[in-house]
């Protein structure tokens, strides 16, 4: 990479820590009119753009983005990108739904050639919506993985994704077993974890499809490489919690069906968990797991409503996930939209900062990346997304009565989608710009 120095000016905001575990306005830095350096991609200071500027080496280049806000990338700790051409499938809740939808549209992706087509579209999809990092399920075959980690190295992404174990209660042509599930994902680990910026995930799908021996096995290659991730679901419908209890019946809880095989663990990250008793709270806090939240598919498939003051009071870490395609955007604003009411049904409150922390630093934490990316602390990556104020005319006109951040971030987080993406960066170089029509 060549010397290179940037200065990026307007509006910035970045947090320090979660809202609701320590005083709010130390949570977060927010700089009216800031200046945030970048060199060689990554942060090298941040202020105020008057007590900067003079200084700045002769030459540099400043980009000013005004009427807008300058954050951190989007972190999705939870979505499936074979799902992507799915997105919207009608009238189903969980298990009929995977069964009629998602397993059909997964046999395709054996097809080298057609997973590299859907893993560009998936990714441009991403970064439209200013998403600059993510957890992503492949499905069991190993070209899925392969043709998504090329073209996100190819983009220079801080991306982790792995192939998915399966092997019972799936059609015969998605299934693995537990030998070539872990041959396979160990042959990925090598070839990919840790090369440039992609990280790999053990991917077992869910309990009910991967058996006791599967699920050893994945535990095995968590042993043997230790900086992997361990990506599956948890508690996200309740038929699906009866039915684990069914198949596990030594298991006290969903949980502890995958604690009593060793997948539990600091790079552990849980989607949904929301039928969570407190023995199971307790256990993700005291292993230092994580879980997803994810909305929009919690409500499109009628699966609950995800109890987040429940994970706040056992310091859980917890990310936001679009779950694409069950979940039906891959804006992380509009997801945060679908948040703020599932807590609004719960007589919880989800505040701007909460949301804005959940959709950045909340999510680096849950994926044990904070010390990389999810804020701009002097040597992080330099990730991030300009955010548009004026992006349409109604939130124009509604940014207007804003009296405050509190209140734009509240306007962003309800009325903003893709279009109030100005541009999304990747260690400082732009890879996208919104079209302006």
């Amino acid at each position: 990479m060549s010397d290179t120095l940037k200065a990026f000016r307007g509006d910035i905001l970045h947090f320090l820590g979660d809202p609701a575990q320590m005083p709010s306005e130390k949570s977060y830095q927010y700089l009216e009119d800031g200046l945030m350096l970048v060199h060689n991609g990554r942060i090298e200071a941040l202020g105020k753009a008057e007590e900067m500027l003079a200084d700045l080496p002769a030459g540099t280049e400043v980009i000013h983005h005004t009427d807008g806000l300058i954050a951190p990338g989007f972190i999705d700790t939870h979505i499936h990108y074979p799902q992507t051409e799915m997105i919207g499938s009608y009238g189903e809740q969980l298990l009929e739904w995977l069964d009629t939808y998602t397993f059909p549209t997964e046999t395709q992706f054996k097809d080298r050639e057609y997973a590299s087509q859907r893993a560009e579209f998936f990714l441009d999809q991403l970064l439209s919506n200013g998403t600059t990092t993510a957890l992503v399920f492949g499905t069991v075959h190993p070209e899925s993985v392969d043709a998504f980690f090329e073209h996100a190295q190819a983009k220079n992404l801080r991306m982790i994704c792995g192939k998915v174990l399966m092997d019972r209660n799936a059609p015969e042509e998605l299934t693995d077993c537990a030998d070539s599930g872990y041959e396979q994902s160990k042959a990925l680990i090598e070839k990919w974890h840790g090369r440039d910026r992609l990280q790999y995930a053990v991917t077992p799908r869910f309990a009910p499809t991967c058996s006791s021996e599967q699920m050893h096995r994945a535990a095995e290659l968590l042993k043997e490489y230790p900086d992997v991730y361990m990506h599956t679901h948890l508690s996200e419908n309740a038929n699906e919690v009866v039915w684990v209890s069914e198949l596990f019946p030594d298991s006290k809880h969903y949980l502890d069906a995958y604690d009593q095989h060793g997948l539990l663990g600091k790079r552990s990250v849980f989607a949904h968990g929301i039928h969570l008793c407190e023995d199971e709270c307790q256990r993700l806090a005291e292993s230092q797991s994580a879980l997803s939240f994810c909305p929009t598919s919690n409500l499109f498939l009628g699966s609950g409503l995800f109890n987040l003051k429940q994970a706040e009071q056992y310091n859980i870490k917890v990310g936001l996930g679009t779950d694409v395609g069950a979940g039906t955007s891959f804006s992380i604003l509009q997801t945060l939209n679908e948040a703020y009411k599932t807590q609004q049904l719960r007589g919880e409150k989800l505040t701007p900062l909460k949301s804005f922390y959940l959709a950045t630093l909340g999510g680096a934490r849950a994926l044990d990346l904070d010390d990389k990316i999810g804020n701009f602390t002097v040597g992080k990556e330099a990730d991030f997304v300009v955010l548009d104020y004026k992006a349409t005319p109604l939130m124009d006109l509604r940014m207007q009565q804003c009296r405050d951040l509190m209140e734009r971030l509240f306007v962003l987080s309800i009325l903003g989608d893709d279009r109030a993406i100005r541009a999304t960066y990747v260690m400082g170089e732009q890879a996208h710009q919104r079209d302006e029509k």
